[in-house]
């Protein structure tokens, strides 16, 4: 049983950053009263923020931390299993997620999300939806188990009887058939394998044993045939070595001459071009200035005339030195793409040599096999095989073994694969509690003054009938009807989690229950069923009906507004 001691929060939603502490265990019954917005249902989104990352009502993690504040917001619960004391801190700005057992905390090198199902699955086991069944009932955003989908109805019922453990079994157990499957499709491989071998090995030693003549000529007339093809394939690479031989080195010369002759004139036309530039820079100058600006002598037109026409004549010397530069560099270039043609045709002549010596050495091992083959050693030859064709039957036996005993094992887990599916083991733990289940809800349907007939199947569908028999579905109700079966379905679930010890709880917060739909009669007979639950149950009824309720709780809690903090009186 879990049993919730202490809430804590600050900064979450309209609370500031001062703790808000509610002692869970204080009173049996306990009225949280307050104006709309004072801040009664942020319990219950603390509660949740706190134990599953998410708040109760549907609002955005960023929506959580308070907007005046926008840091430092902290959900903190405490509680009991058994005798090991829990204590679960989340926050946001900065991210905080921690589970402690007692002094120590639990081991947090997980991602978030595996550290979250540590929690779920080993501590609470329950999760957000089963506890939403379980523990609150809600008017926001909370979704009643009958508008749940049948799927998630099924999650909530195997949390409940705590059979959701042969769910894992069957993940678990198609992982290993799966594996299993794998397992024999490669043990088939290595039959197929062997099998070939065999049939390989029979047809070499059938080929060994009618070795005639005529056989032995044919193969030796293979090996001449490969001996003439090499002699023909080291003729042509003596040829190709030869032209190699006497055009690569003067090529190569004649290439890195035209690189360092192209390198030399590509120097001078820069320095050509670096001198045509001074020369502009001077002559730039004697058109723009009338007198030397470092002695301030006027210069005379006759001397400007003078310089510029010596400017002229260089730059026409140097444009001349200039082109004559480029054309022989533009000539030197296609000298070396010639070059670089040729050397690229010696090239291929070398990977011809290459093509053909792999060639040669192919045909080479071709003929020593053949002379192997029709050599003195047929007999000795003939019993290897018979040798290795033994072997290869034996592994064989042995992988075939192997593969019986992986499809037994694959048959077994078939079988109880079966057992663990959803029309297995679980309808019959399901089918034996649904009797209970419906006694139940129609039992606290009849406190709650609505006589009808509530009938859950297997498959989680409802069946409701008037005292007349007419049949009827959930939706054809009116809220308060629709109502008083999400509270009697709160309470059955309640007393199933009490007998099965899964997610049992001494908590139970009702938010504007009483505020909704529930007409005075069901009022006060939803108070005849609270005053019916166990001592050691701590019941929280969120209510802005505080006039009507006052009196009828052992303790009230009132939630109001101080510049714009929500704060408890």
């Amino acid at each position: 049983m879990i049993t919730f001691q202490k809430l804590m929060f600050r900064n979450f939603l309209s609370t500031g950053n001062s703790f808000t502490e509610i002692d869970l265990r204080k009173n049996k019954t306990t009225l949280v009263v307050g104006q709309n917005g004072a801040g009664k249902s942020t319990m219950l989104d603390a509660l949740s923020f706190a134990l599953f990352g998410k708040p109760h009502r549907n609002i955005s993690k960023s929506q959580i931390v308070n907007s005046i504040n926008q840091k430092n917001c902290i959900a903190q619960v405490e509680f009991f299993i058994g005798k090991a004391e829990y204590k679960i801190i989340r926050g946001i700005k900065p991210n905080i997620f921690e589970i402690w057992k007692g002094n120590t905390m639990i081991n947090q090198s997980s991602h978030a999300k595996d550290y979250q199902k540590i929690l779920e699955q080993n501590i609470l086991k329950l999760n957000h939806k089963s506890f939403h069944q379980v523990v609150v009932l809600g008017s926001s955003s909370f979704i009643p188990f009958m508008q749940l989908q049948s799927s998630h109805r099924k999650e909530v019922i195997e949390d409940l009887l705590d059979i959701n453990v042969f769910s894992k079994m069957n993940l678990l157990l198609k992982e290993k058939q799966s594996g299993l499957k794998n397992q024999i499709a490669q043990v088939n491989t290595k039959i197929e394998i062997l099998k070939n071998k065999i049939e390989t090995q029979k047809k070499y030693i059938k080929d060994v044993q009618i070795l005639t003549n005529q056989n032995i000529e044919s193969k030796k007339s293979s090996i001449n045939k490969n001996r003439k093809t090499i002699e023909g394939l080291q003729e042509s690479n003596l040829k190709l070595s030869k032209i190699i031989e006497e055009k690569l080195k003067p090529l190569e010369d004649e290439l890195k001459t035209l690189e360092s002759r192209k390198s030399t004139l590509l120097q001078y036309t820069a320095q050509f071009q670096q001198q045509m530039k001074t020369l502009a820079k001077d002559t730039k100058f004697y058109e723009d200035n009338d007198e030397c600006p470092t002695c301030s002598q006027s210069i005379s037109e006759e001397i400007k005339s003078l310089k510029l026409q010596n400017a002229k004549e260089k730059a026409k010397e140097f444009n001349t030195a200039f082109n004559k530069a480029d054309n022989e560099t533009s000539k030197i270039n296609i000298t070396i793409d010639e070059a670089k043609t040729s050397l690229n045709d010696i090239r291929a002549k070398e990977s011809t040599i290459f093509v053909n010596n792999q060639t040669i050495s192919t045909l080479q091992t071709q003929n020593n096999e053949l002379e192997n083959d029709i050599s003195n050693d047929v007999v000795m030859d003939l019993d290897n095989a018979k040798n290795d064709l033994n072997t290869f039957n034996d592994e064989q036996n042995t992988i075939t073994e192997s593969k019986l005993n992986l499809s037994d094992n694959y048959s077994y887990n078939q079988i109880i694969a079966e057992l663990l599916k959803d029309t297995g083991i679980k309808t019959k733990i399901i089918k034996q509690y649904l009797p209970v289940i419906n006694k139940l809800v129609n039992q606290y349907l009849q406190v709650l003054d609505f006589f009808v007939s509530f009938d859950l199947d297997e498959s989680f569908k409802e069946t409701i009938r008037s005292r007349h028999r007419d049949d009827f579905s959930y939706d054809s109700f009116s809220e308060g009807e629709k109502q008083r079966i999400d509270l009697a379905l709160l309470f059955t679930w309640r007393q199933i989690a009490k007998m099965k010890n899964s997610v049992s709880t001494n908590l139970l917060v009702l938010d504007e229950t009483f505020d909704s739909s529930l007409d005075y009669d069901g009022i006060e007979n939803l108070f005849k069923i609270l005053h019916t639950l166990p001592d050691d149950s701590n019941i929280f009824i969120i209510s802005h009906k505080g006039d009507i309720l006052d009196g009828k709780f052992d303790s009230k809690m009132e939630f109001y507004k101080d510049k714009n903090f929500s704060k408890i009186k």
